[in-house]
């Protein structure tokens, strides 16, 4: 089987573009590209996900043949669905302790915090969405085959976009009149999903990664695993990577005109925005393997995404984790007005007294800075494990 080493970089870029849309130096001061769409629309953050989604069906291409070859299908499969859901779920809860009144406490599973509100350890999240859409595209994959996959997928897809209408058919596009935040919240509780979304200055419950709106992300990996079957049937050829782009200008177009129906939207993961974001990851992959595969060009940029590609899963993990274990480091910090002490982490110190004084008049800039500088960190461990061939698979 040839090696395609632009489907390596294509999930390593995913991997750190994740790492850096995660870890901006403040939440208030972003560059528009940088930010999620606030509700309707597609940024360019908003393909980073799917795009990590697509390159999981991409390895499952090029994996499910010896899963299947070998009997260990379901060993394997079941392993790494619960690996993955446990290790998200252990990330929202971590580090199980947190500042109360100057000491530290434990973070219970639920409590009501000091507004009145439900609060407690995230269920769902990006990790166990993955999982979780790893899972039943495999199950898809392994019992309905290549086209009854592509099949199932398009149900999938038309038939969310039908229970969004029929479930609302007045409103069944906005966070209020979503459908499925009814549904999380009666399966996962409001102490266990994100309260971040207000409208007309009420807060509302509201989980992006929620269990309805995975039924569209399940798609999304069976596209991932229809491109990577393809790109293995028909090898490094012209055929191939003019399929590639084709198929990604007709998804794109079709997503697109889809939009006007089913907005695009990554909050409920929108079944336009699989399809439009699909389109787009073809296009971008075909060139990748255009310029890598047959050009032979790999250069730094290939080699610096190349490292992140190794240890994808392990490295993101690793950039959720620091944050929260600096969080439990305080660096004093003054007082405010009230008379109560302040404090600073180690990387928010990083930020406010050195990122943010580099352009004191644009603090989007600091904001960019802190970033890339956590980028690089993360990217010298990855590279340090690379150099030690280290690799960690889950």
């Amino acid at each position: 089987m040839n090696r395609f080493h632009s489907l390596d970089v294509f999930r390593g870029a995913t991997v750190a573009l994740m790492i850096l849309v995660n870890n901006p130096g403040s939440w208030g001061h972003i560059y528009a590209p940088l930010e999620h769409a606030a509700w309707n629309g597609c940024t360019p953050t908003d393909l980073v996900f799917p795009f990590f989604l697509f390159a999981v069906g991409n390895a499952l291409g090029f994996v499910m043949p010896k899963l299947e070859e070998k009997n260990i299908f379901w060993q394997k499969v079941i392993k790494r669905t619960l690996l993955i859901f446990i290790i998200g779920l252990f990330l929202s809860w971590f580090p199980f302790v947190k500042w109360s009144n100057d000491h530290l406490v434990f973070k219970p599973w639920a409590f009501i915090d000091g507004h009145g509100n439900q609060d407690g350890v995230r269920i769902m999240g990006v990790l166990q969405r993955i999982a979780l859409c790893y899972f039943f595209a495999s199950l898809i994959i392994h019992f309905c085959k290549l086209r009854g996959a592509f099949v199932v997928a398009g149900v999938l897809l038309l038939g969310y976009w039908l229970l969004c209408i029929a479930a609302n058919p007045s409103d069944p596009f906005s966070l209020t009149g979503y459908f499925g935040r009814n549904v999380d919240i009666a399966v996962l509780g409001k102490s266990h999903m994100l309260h971040l979304d207000k409208v007309d200055g009420k807060m509302y419950h509201f989980d992006y990664e929620g269990l309805t709106s995975t039924i569209a992300a399940i798609a999304q990996v069976i596209f991932g695993y229809i491109a990577g079957n393809y790109i293995i049937s028909k090898g490094k050829t012209p055929e191939m990577l003019n399929g590639l782009f084709v198929a990604g200008a007709v998804l794109m177009f079709c997503g697109l005109a889809w939009d006007m129906q089913f907005p695009l939207n990554k909050k409920i993961w929108s079944s336009s925005y699989t399809v439009y974001t699909t389109g787009l990851a073809l296009i971008i992959l075909s060139i990748m393997i255009y310029i890598i595969e047959f050009k032979k060009v790999t250069g730094w940029l290939s080699r610096f995404f190349d490292v992140f590609g190794k240890n994808a899963l392990f490295i993101f993990v690793l950039s959720g984790l620091l944050p929260r274990l600096m969080g439990l480091i305080r660096i004093p910090n003054g007082v405010n007005a009230e008379g109560k002490h302040l404090y600073l982490t180690p990387l928010s110190w990083f930020y406010e007294n050195a990122c943010k004084r580099i352009l004191p008049a644009d603090p989007r800039v600091g904001s960019l800075i802190y970033a890339l500088s956590f980028i690089a960190m993360m990217w010298f461990l990855a590279w340090l494990l690379d150099r030690k061939k280290i690799y960690i698979k889950v």
